[in-house]
């Protein structure tokens, strides 16, 4: 049952959530920032370090019920903490703060007559966003130092709190733009949100839907688990046999034309098949086929000799077209509610009064917002067009993902490499965009590594869980922005004491200056064919849209299309689960209807925590003893 007006984020959920945020980044960070190089949990749609605390403070939780009633946190209290530590989680994932970091020393520490990046654009670069003193930078690259001490903290302090206030704001309109988009795709589409399914399932008080009296579920919680306690050991000790699945394809395919599929993991990891089980048949469907669509668009390259252009089949422009094309027909199908939207900000209604904020609110916050955004690049030597065309693009592809998010739940998604730093330069060549704003763009590259970890979604997916459990919304958007903040802030701290301790690494850094330095090298004009299949994706991703308003029975969905791509790392490693996941399903419904799926919920969800309980226990003991341990989630 959804409880009316529960208040949700307490002052004891937002005080516990603030209390655990420091906690929970330095996990992140310990595994991947290159001092365990395991795991990966922000890689993941869901994160498993968010799942399993919420997990432990479940089972304290039932103790508590049990013995103290009053003492007792709600379900929409327990839902508080995991949806602010799944927000902290975003900002230092290794997509984001993790991706920033090592570029803020990068071109000057690395700078070499060879590579001659202080003749090429250390002028560009702006002095107030950056760390230029060898000094201060030696400890952080070396290790074996500290960062607490007075010169190092002044070097970092104004770069670090420029970019806070950046990547605050820049959440802040995704923020506003889902208190626009929530009620349309929630209450009006009805959209599924997978992802947001476990935790409310975990949470659960109702005799009827508590999993932790349910034979089935502790069944598959026991043998996920044990599956990896073996993997575990046989890390540690050869002799031990590793039950896992595990191979490549491409291995069976050594002449062409279908050698041409390249590098074609299968891989079967039982918390993806779980995952998969809670995603619409027709989308997990998609996701695996259209993965062997693009495989099959290889083969045919091959065949017509197409594979001579460099990148072909160019998956990830046709990956980034598809997500902006979900993104324009949503925006589009929704037209007429963006309108009402608009009228009562106008006319200030009552109508919402329940929503996260006031949508006059709203609509000025993303006003505001891209307005601090547009200053900061502006300072930065960034032209105006530039900006605006940049933010453009990142907000349509946010936008994009969100929705993908909301109506798939995929269990992971990315789109490497492909943002504005991408796009504007395909579209207009370097040479047309001039030195200063490549130099600025570059450090777009610090949030459009890969959008594995996107923010926007798991707004999203809070207000969904707000939803359903009727927690008080503006309550809970306070509690998501302050969490924003403290991991902000926690993450750059720690990422800070960490490098400077074990050493920082300067991959990312390597990544976006080194394409830098080929822009301003060798100057370019328009990638024709890049946009080409952008544009295309685009095209083909509102086709399939449109076949599924006009036709019910149309099997493919363009959001399968948009994550699909084989050059996309994750989709590698989940296609083979997912299509398991699939046909199991497909099997449940068609033989024993919704109700056999309802029964067969609890084991799905028991192999998706039996593997991230275990699987995070693991990683807190390598923590603990400063040792490499078992991965269960290898990519």
């Amino acid at each position: 049952m959804v409880q009316q007006n529960s208040p949700g984020a307490t002052f004891r959920a937002i005080a516990l959530a603030i209390l655990l945020i420091p906690l929970n980044n330095y996990w992140i960070l310990y595994m991947e920032t290159g001092v365990m190089w395991m795991q990966y949990p922000t890689t993941m749609s869901m994160f498993f370090n968010a799942v399993f605390i919420l997990f432990v403070l479940t089972c304290l939780n039932l103790i508590a019920r049990k013995w103290y009633p009053r003492r007792a946190f709600s379900q929409g209290e327990l839902l508080t903490v995991y949806i602010m530590l799944n927000l902290a989680s975003t900002v230092c994932a290794t997509d984001m703060i993790q991706v920033l970091m090592p570029m803020l020393g990068h071109p000057f520490w690395f700078a070499s007559p060879e590579n001659e990046w202080q003749e090429l654009f250390w002028r560009y670069i702006p002095k107030w966003l950056t760390v230029s003193d060898n000094s201060v930078l030696s400890g952080y690259y070396s290790g074996e130092s500290t960062f607490y001490e007075a010169y190092k903290i002044k070097a970092w302090l104004s770069p670090i709190l420029w970019w806070t206030g950046f990547f605050f704001a820049l959440l802040f309109v995704m923020f506003c733009i889902n208190v626009v988009v929530r009620r349309q795709w929630t209450e009006r589409e009805k959209l599924s949100y997978p992802i947001a399914q476990l935790p409310y399932e975990l949470t659960a008080t109702d005799s009827k839907r508590n999993y932790f009296k349910n034979k089935l579920f502790w069944i598959a919680f026991g043998v996920a688990g044990f599956l990896n306690i073996i993997n575990g050991l046989n890390f540690f000790f050869p002799s031990v046999p590793g039950l896992f699945i595990r191979t490549n394809l491409n291995l069976f395919f050594t002449e062409k034309p279908l050698s041409a599929i390249g590098w074609t993991p299968f891989a079967l990891y039982p918390f993806v098949i779980g995952l998969g089980y809670l995603m619409p048949l027709d989308l997990s469907f998609s996701c695996w086929f259209f993965y062997m669509f693009r495989k099959s668009e290889m083969v045919l390259g091959s065949i017509l000799g197409l594979r001579a252009l460099p990148n072909f089949p160019y998956d990830r422009e046709q990956s980034l077209g598809a997500y902006i094309g979900l993104s324009i027909f949503a925006l589009w199908s929704g037209r007429h509610y963006i309108k009402g939207i608009l009228k009562l900000a106008v006319l200030c209604s009552e109508d919402d009064a329940t929503e996260p904020l006031r949508y006059r609110t709203a609509l000025l916050g993303i006003l505001v917002g891209i307005a601090f955004l547009a200053f900061f690049f502006y300072r930065a030597g960034m032209s105006i067009w530039v900006i605006l065309l940049a933010f453009g693009i990142y907000y349509a592809l946010s936008v994009g993902i969100t929705r993908m998010r909301a109506e798939s739940g995929a269990p992971a998604h990315d789109l490497h490499f492909m943002g504005p730093d991408y796009v504007l330069p395909a579209i207009f060549g370097t040479r047309k965009l001039g030195e200063v704003n490549l130099t600025v763009l570059t450090f777009f590259y610090s949030f459009n590594r890969a959008h594995r970890a996107h923010p926007m979604p798991h707004q999203l997916e809070g207000f969904k869980l707000a939803e359903q459990t009727g927690m008080k919304m503006w309550r809970l958007g306070l509690a998501m922005n302050l969490a924003v903040l403290v991991g902000l802030l926690a993450s750059f701290i720690i990422y800070l004491d960490v490098s400077y301790r074990f050493g920082g690494n300067g991959w990312t850094g390597w990544e976006s200056f080194n394409r830098l330095q080929g822009w301003l090298s060798y100057p370019s004009g328009t990638d024709y064919p890049a946009v080409s299949f952008i544009g295309g994706g685009i095209i083909f991703s509102v086709f399939l849209q449109l076949m599924r308003t006009r036709f019910p029975w149309w099997p493919f969905h363009a959001v399968g299309y948009a994550v699909s791509g084989a050059a996309d790392w994750c989709m590698n490693w989940i296609w083979a689960s997912i299509l398991v996941s699939w046909a199991i399903k497909l099997i449940l419904l068609r033989y024993g209807g919704v109700k056999a799926y309802r029964r067969a919920m609890p084991l799905f969800i028991g192999i998706v925590l039996g593997e991230f309980v275990v699987g995070s226990l693991f990683s807190l003991g390598g923590l603990a003893f400063k040792t490499g341990v078992y991965a269960f989630k290898n990519w």
